[in-house]
């Protein structure tokens, strides 16, 4: 088992804290967290599945602090989170079996595509009330949530962008939607996580040294949503998607 300093251990609170605070607001956190991890001596595979326990605790914290502040639409996230976590189980087997290495340069892209759609009105796609839609929007937001959920348990970082990429059809404002990936997320790491560990892929004491850090950047992350809204939160993913996915096509 690998070794872990008081250095290495401040590092990655630190470390989780900021991923925390950024996968809350918008997402990408995990390309912060799972490098620190591989830099510290983890093999990928074992840094992937380790990272899964920050984000466990981090999105815990961070849907139950968006709730308390009444921004969470909480019937319509079940209904989206169903298809997003059968996607999970498919996703989290193929994450112990498959490279990810070509899929991540084709993500980069992909990212910066989907998360400027956050630059369009969801009611100029979305005319109808919210909730009320028909058995089309539904079916597209079951296959889209579907495939969201394969992507978080194979990876997971930077699922949080392809979320508020699709909430933009769904009517909800980037707060609700945030409140909504906390919840998905949330769902997709328990998943997740649970197969890592029975194949033995997840080190506790890295795990819960991110998580003490993403916790406190969670909750930090939760009031700014609140506080500061859509316009905040719609520069913030834009800036941090870009700048995950230079980071991603560089390396």
């Amino acid at each position: 088992m690998q070794g872990f300093s008081a250095l290495n251990i401040f590092l990655l609170v630190l470390g989780g804290s900021l991923a925390g605070f950024i996968n809350t607001l918008a997402g990408g956190g995990s390309f912060l967290t799972i490098p620190l991890l591989i830099f510290m001596g983890l093999p990928p595979t074992v840094a992937n599945a380790t990272n899964r326990l920050g984000v466990f605790m981090q999105s815990l914290t961070a849907t139950k602090q968006l709730h308390s502040h009444g921004v969470f639409p909480v019937r319509f996230s079940l209904i989206i989170a169903m298809p997003a976590v059968l996607g999970s189980v498919l996703g989290a087997y193929a994450a112990l079996i498959i490279s990810e290495a070509a899929f991540k340069r084709y993500l980069a892209v992909f990212m910066i595509l989907m998360t400027l759609t956050t630059f369009l009105r969801p009611a100029t796609l979305l005319p109808q009330p919210i909730g009320n839609y028909s058995f089309r929007r539904w079916a597209l937001l079951w296959l889209l949530f579907f495939g969201i959920g394969i992507y978080g348990g194979f990876i997971q970082a930077g699922v949080g962008f392809l979320i508020i990429a699709a909430m933009t059809i769904t009517g909800y404002d980037l707060v609700a939607g945030t409140a909504t990936k906390s919840f998905i997320i949330f769902l997709l790491t328990c998943v997740s996580l649970a197969i890592f560990w029975v194949s033995g892929k997840v080190q506790v004491v890295p795990g819960l040294a991110l998580g003490a850090g993403s916790m406190l950047g969670a909750f930090i992350g939760a009031h700014v949503t609140v506080t500061k809204g859509n316009a905040f939160i719609q520069k913030f993913v834009v800036a941090m998607v870009i700048l995950s996915a230079i980071l991603l096509l560089v390396k």
